[in-house]
């Protein structure tokens, strides 16, 4: 049986894509401290991207952008980035686990998991790639938009962020369809 774990990072912030990961681990080479993204230091999640990617059996990484996001929403958005994440991985997996309670439909056997990422090594491993990578893309979009503070918040609604919003009002990739973007528009 292939097994796939599924996870996304940026489903909450006002900016910046979703983006999924599907891991296959490969059960000959376990990875110690896996565990859900958001526990882990940042220098823990960086050491642990570099050795998913040496020992993972397949993992995909997709971005769903600022437009499609703001066209179907971010649920539709997110469960997009799935399916185009499990559908990209070779060999095809013979079940993806999904963190959370809602998967797309694909075309193999599926097992949502809340809080999977704590729970399944492989959605562990999803949510890290997922995680470092949208932090490093929110990084370089800090250069483009210096003025929003990406590099420290990512794009999620802190207080910071909020407020350089209402300051500069919203730049191409704050999500539009976001409450708190629309009522600056």
């Amino acid at each position: 049986m292939i097994i796939a774990g599924v996870d996304e990072a940026g489903r909450g912030p006002l900016a910046g894509p979703v983006v999924v990961a599907a891991v296959v681990l490969n059960p000959d080479c376990p990875i110690n401290g896996l565990d859900d993204s958001k526990k882990l230091s940042e220098k823990r999640r960086e050491e642990l991207f570099a050795i998913i990617l040496e020992r993972a059996q397949a993992f995909t990484i997709v971005e769903i952008g600022i437009a499609e996001i703001d066209r179907i929403n971010i649920l539709q958005a997110t469960l997009l980035g799935m399916k185009q994440a499990v559908e990209q991985l070779l060999p095809p997996p013979t079940l993806a686990l999904i963190d959370g309670n809602q998967a797309p439909k694909l075309n193999c056997a599926v097992r949502t998991i809340v809080k999977g990422d704590s729970l399944e090594p492989a959605i562990s491993a999803a949510s890290i790639l997922a995680k470092v990578t949208r932090d490093r893309l929110m990084k370089k979009l800090h250069c483009d938009y210096p003025d929003y503070g990406f590099d420290r918040h990512k794009g999620y609604p802190t207080k910071d962020h909020l407020a350089r919003l209402a300051q500069h009002g919203p730049c191409p990739i704050h999500r539009q369809s976001f409450g708190p973007v629309k009522r600056v528009l």
